[in-house]
């Protein structure tokens, strides 16, 4: 009965223990999701980290590819629509979701597949794998790095037109820069001198 008593005690203990972590790291998460510049600021600073300890030591390009390439798939799910025109099942009815394709309809915002919290979040936990990956030899291959370099410039490339095309024939930007901004019906227009 006693051993029961402490092994449950013990068991609710790490849980407990997991359960507080799981808060704290969701706790600092909410705090950071306000300050985008900050928090990407400090992406930028890991991946710059890992790509000096690349080329500081000369290996571990088999970890530097597979990253590139993780960062790529993960570009294209932030430049994708939440709801592909491309497949989307409504395209043919009129009740369905669809862009919009005059400037008469009416305005529906551009809605990530990734958004852009989870990029960046993605992006640095990835970045921080990749950097722990280059303390271990196991991970550096040995391997011709230049072969990596052109294969990844292609695959880009490759990976990019079709977006573009994508975005082209679906008439989307997936940035809110330079958009029209439409006023409220009543608001005054700015005068210009």
């Amino acid at each position: 009965m006693m051993d029961e008593d402490t092994s449950t005690s013990s068991g609710g203990g790490v849980k407990l223990f997991f359960v507080r972590l799981s808060q704290m790291y969701q706790s600092t998460l909410d705090r950071w999701t306000p300050h985008t510049r900050m928090r990407w600021a400090g992406a930028i600073v890991i991946l710059l980290l890992f790509l000096l300890r690349i080329f500081i030591y000369q290996g571990w390009y088999i970890v530097c590819y597979a990253l590139g390439i993780y960062h790529l798939n993960l570009f294209i799910a932030f430049l994708t629509p939440k709801i592909d025109p491309e497949f989307d099942p409504y395209e043919n009815d009129e009740d369905g979701p669809n862009l919009p394709t005059r400037s008469n309809e009416e305005f529906r915002p551009f809605i990530r597949r990734l958004p852009e919290f989870k990029f960046w979040l993605s992006i640095t936990k990835s970045t921080i794998i990749g950097l722990i990956c280059t303390f271990f030899d196991f991970f550096n291959v040995p391997v011709f790095w230049p072969i990596l370099v052109m294969y990844f410039i292609t695959l880009f490339c490759i990976t990019m037109k079709r977006q573009i095309k994508h975005m082209i024939k679906y008439k989307y930007l997936p940035f809110t820069r330079n958009k029209p901004r439409y006023q409220r019906v009543g608001e005054s227009q700015p005068t210009t001198k």
